[in-house]
């Protein structure tokens, strides 16, 4: 049965159901392409070409929550990336406060229901990578004042307290300073993301954390593998945890045949000076050339659904979601080739038997009740004092 004769239902559920998506770079992109300048890069209009994100698309896709990553690479360290965070943090406020009838800042679940029900995007931070703290917990406690509702604990570099997937092993997972850390989110409420860290950091955290972890832009292991996706014993783990794996779109996470493509076209960017993650126009030259001569294993939606058929299977509907990475990777899969085709997703899913009930659960469910349980254990650990401990003292 074909996805297409599913499209009208995937838009009509939708509407009653919309998308929190988990990861979302667009704050990054607008640095790197426009230097902040909102006016050069307006996304109240149509970006098609330039950028995987603007309000009409979102709109078009069904997108009813927004977690904007404030991003900052992990070449980036300590002061300069403290200073960077708070630039992005900026960005994603100045975005709010342009497009006020559009986009709605959000810090709660109840601040998630209220944004759907008067028609606009609900819009939450997320910072990725625990670098952006600079080993300081009064640094975290500062991103959670001002929006920031959940850290990925490492980007693609370890941080001291923590390993990452795509790092030669540091700590062995999270040393003591790193669990101290998961226990201070906990105690704000900031949930602990598990995207980009190593297997050994997901069981440590899972086995600290008194609150539901997420993955917010990951997906399965076992269907591609690749360091980034979850390992099977991973994600038997998140029922107990109550946490959520929110399915990512990139495409050397999600097909296996991109993985060894995507090593080479990194390979191309570095030798031509280009960070690998660099998405700019002059970027995007060099890599449209790579592909014109090696051509590029191409990702659908169907691709992505064998990953959420495979999750739900070991861990069970209710620990499911959806994290896009758009404008976080040059490369989008066919029909998801930027964020309104959410929908094209869901037709797939829904050929393939999936019920309006668990659709639900996928698209908005599963993460506003993520966030709700978050807020939560805060509330039970309100007696708990704020950390003051160091990397120093915990780790020598």
């Amino acid at each position: 049965m074909t996805a297409g004769r599913f499209r009208d239902e995937a838009r009509d559920l939708l509407a009653s159901h919309p998308v929190v998506d988990g990861h979302n770079d667009l704050p990054w992109a607008l640095r790197e392409s426009a230097g902040y300048d909102l006016d050069r890069l307006d996304v109240g209009a149509d970006q098609t070409g330039r950028l995987h994100t603007d309000i009409p698309r979102l709109r078009a896709g069904g997108v009813g929550a927004q977690f904007w990553s404030v991003y900052v690479r992990s070449d980036m360290a300590g002061d300069d990336a403290v200073s960077a965070t708070l630039e992005q943090i900026d960005c994603v406020d100045r975005l709010l406060a342009r497009h006020p009838a559009d986009l709605a800042p959000a810090l709660t679940a109840d601040d998630m229901e209220a944004a759907r029900a008067s028609g606009r995007i609900a819009s939450l931070k997320g910072a990725e990578g625990g670098h952006s703290i600079n080993n300081s917990m009064a640094t975290l406690r500062a991103l959670y004042a001002l929006g920031v509702r959940y850290m990925t604990l490492t980007h693609n570099d370890n941080v001291p307290w923590a390993d990452s997937a795509t790092d030669a092993p540091g700590v062995g997972g999270l040393s003591a300073f790193g669990r101290e850390v998961v226990r201070e989110m906990n105690r704000l409420g900031m949930l602990v993301d598990l995207s980009h860290v190593a297997d050994t950091t997901m069981r440590d955290a899972l086995a600290t954390s008194e609150a539901p972890v997420i993955f917010s832009h990951s997906s399965s292991r076992t269907v591609c593998d690749h360091p980034r996706n979850i390992p099977d014993d991973v994600l038997s783990l998140l029922p107990a945890n109550g946490g959520v794996a929110m399915v990512t779109f990139v495409p050397k996470f999600v097909l296996p045949a991109a993985v060894e493509w995507t090593r080479r076209a990194d390979e191309n960017m570095r030798a031509h000076g280009l960070h690998h993650l660099d998405t700019t126009p002059e970027a995007m030259r060099v890599h449209a050339a790579f592909e014109a001569a090696d051509p590029r294993p191409v990702a659908t939606a169907a691709t992505v659904a064998d990953h959420l058929d495979h999750m739900r299977e070991v861990a069970g509907i209710a620990h499911l979601g959806i994290g896009g990475d758009y404008d976080g990777t040059a490369f989008t899969p066919a029909g998801l080739d930027d964020v309104s085709g959410y929908p094209n997703l869901i037709a797939e899913l829904l050929a393939r038997g999936w019920s309006h009930a668990d659709l639900a659960m996928l698209t908005w469910g599963n993460a506003l009740r993520v966030l709700r349980d978050a807020e939560s254990v805060s509330r039970a650990l309100s007696t708990r004092a704020p950390s003051t401990a160091t990397l120093a003292s915990l780790d020598g």
